[in-house]
């Protein structure tokens, strides 16, 4: 079996406006849908970051790809590794200045992720089985996701005729968190909730946490997680206040940049008795970077990504340095759609040390985007069960594709920029700093 053409759809999808540190979402959020076909017959897909960056990079390897055999891998990433000067060192592809998708030194390991994963959808086809027992066999047969809270403006995404409904409505409050916890776990039966914060005051983001606590009691694990946007001393005095409710399966992830910052945080908390477990997907994006974060204690947490941590084998690799360490492990998201989330629920599934649940963005995202055929994937009880197909179990809606690459082709926008929308519908002065509070 042969790979005979790489196409690329990019695509754009309604995203309703949510607030995190790094700003306001767009109306629209860009992806790139992946399509490798072969001399069999048989076509392998994938889901990955959109706009020009994230394009140019997989168009820079449509002469490696096209010929290749979709079994021999390790050559592609050797071939992409060799593009770099040599593997990152620690730190080298922070996260906490840019969005995913926009870092231009994880740009190989994002190229190859979207072609991994379409070819373990192919292997998948080829042999007739789940793409999670190609890679070396699931652990589970589900795969738990949390429910994932944002603080957000009025609308539900879109422009103009275009416009999605608001199924959450404004969220500037802790008794609107609570409301829009209600509904999510309502509708999709999630069993433990992550808040986006580094938003409002933190003392209000507390009061979310303290409102979801007695909301939904101590048996529903929660997360609080501000990208970077609180001082130590800050982080501090919010693990102190949250020691409680962010215990029992809890976390506090990326309190504050870097991670010597998160290091004070752990041992000042831990002081003073407090033994919160720090999660990060900021500070730590590649493999040199989990040795430090267990050497400073800094990360008891890691949030993988198929996306960019390189693929879905990268993150069983992950999955095995993690449990060696002592480290436990969850998975990060970003907005997406079914293809992705099925290489997330794929990924998950054959990875034996992560076993917490997996943030999505699924809930935020609506059916008139979905690509894939026969409409959006389902949970029950908060959970994706891996399904009785072939590789990532999903084809193309080709019409949906198409009606998602016509409106990439209107909009303005080529980049995630959530300073722009800030400026834009905000605040005209609005900048991001670190720390803000």
């Amino acid at each position: 079996m042969r790979i005979t053409e790489l196409v690329l759809h990019p695509i754009a999808i309604a995203d309703p406006p949510l607030r995190s540190s790094y700003g306001l979402h767009a109306p629209f959020a860009l992806r790139t849908i992946v399509e490798l076909k072969t001399d069999s017959g048989l076509s392998g897909f994938s889901e990955t970051y959109g706009g020009d960056g994230p394009l140019a990079g997989l168009e820079a390897v449509r002469g490696r790809v096209t010929g290749m055999d979709p079994f021999q891998l390790a050559g592609l990433w050797r071939d992409l590794v060799g593009q770099v000067s040599g593997l990152p060192r620690a730190g080298d592809r922070t996260q906490t200045y840019l969005v995913p998708g926009e870092n231009p030194l994880d740009q190989y390991a994002r190229t190859f992720a979207a072609i991994e994963i379409a070819c373990i959808d192919l292997i998948g086809k080829a042999v007739g089985k789940p793409a999670c027992d190609v890679i070396g066999g699931r652990v589970r047969d589900e795969v738990s996701f949390s429910a994932y809270l944002f603080y957000k403006h009025g609308g539900g995404g879109g422009v103009g005729g275009d416009a999605r409904e608001d199924e959450y409505g404004e969220v500037l409050s802790p008794e609107a968190c609570v409301r829009e916890c209600r509904q999510m776990i309502a509708k999709y039966g999630f069993r433990e909730i992550k808040l986006k914060g580094g938003v409002l005051d933190p003392e209000i983001e507390v009061e979310s946490i303290r409102a979801l606590r007695r909301e939904f009691g101590p048996s529903c694990p929660l997360r609080i997680d501000p990208n970077c946007a609180w001082s130590v001393e800050t982080s501090i005095q919010v693990g102190r206040d949250l020691k409680e409710e962010l215990s029992g399966g809890g976390y506090l992830e990326d309190p504050c940049a870097g991670l010597e910052g998160m290091a004070e945080v752990r041992r000042r908390l831990i002081a003073e008795g407090s033994d919160t477990p720090q999660a990060s997907n900021v500070a730590t994006t590649c493999f040199a970077d989990v040795p430090r974060a267990k050497e400073l204690d800094a990360v008891q947490i890691v949030l993988s990504d198929p996306h960019y941590w390189g693929g879905m084998r990268n993150l069983q690799q992950l999955s095995h340095l993690t449990s060696v360490l002592g480290m436990g492990m969850s998975m990060h998201s970003n907005s997406h759609l079914g293809v992705s989330l099925m290489a997330m629920t794929h990924a998950a599934a054959a990875c034996p040390n992560l076993t917490y649940a997996c943030d999505t963005h699924y809930p935020w995202q609506v059916e008139q985007d979905e690509v894939v055929a026969g409409g959006r994937i389902p949970f029950v009880n908060g959970c994706v069960r891996i399904p009785d197909k072939p590789g990532l179990g999903v084809e193309l809606d080709y019409d949906q594709v198409a009606r998602g690459r016509e409106r990439y082709a209107k909009i303005p926008f080529r980049k995630r920029d959530d300073e722009a929308e800030m400026r834009k519908h905000v605040d005209p002065n609005w900048k991001r700093i670190l720390p803000r509070w």
